[in-house]
């Protein structure tokens, strides 16, 4: 599984946002539509809202991309 590291600027980020910010997806549209199919979890479990806040210490996972949000400076915000 490849292991991906976002470091947030705000509280937190569109699920959408940040798939096109990691490089996933080319757009925000093109990750709505990803989550739309149901291929995303947050947090191991499915979701489906394509703008769920993101916020510092969750993961998101794609297929094999395990994507690790992290606060500010790296520190995880748990």
């Amino acid at each position: 599984m490849q292991k991906t590291e976002f470091e947030l600027t705000s509280e937190y980020i569109e699920l959408n946002q940040l798939l096109k910010m990691v490089g996933v997806c080319d757009s925000g549209g093109a990750g709505k539509q990803i989550v739309a199919s149901g291929q995303v979890k947050v947090d191991g479990k499915q979701e489906l809202r394509k703008t769920a806040k993101i916020r510092a210490g969750q993961q998101v996972t794609l297929g094999d991309v395990r994507i690790v949000v992290l606060g500010q400076s790296g520190a995880d915000g748990a």
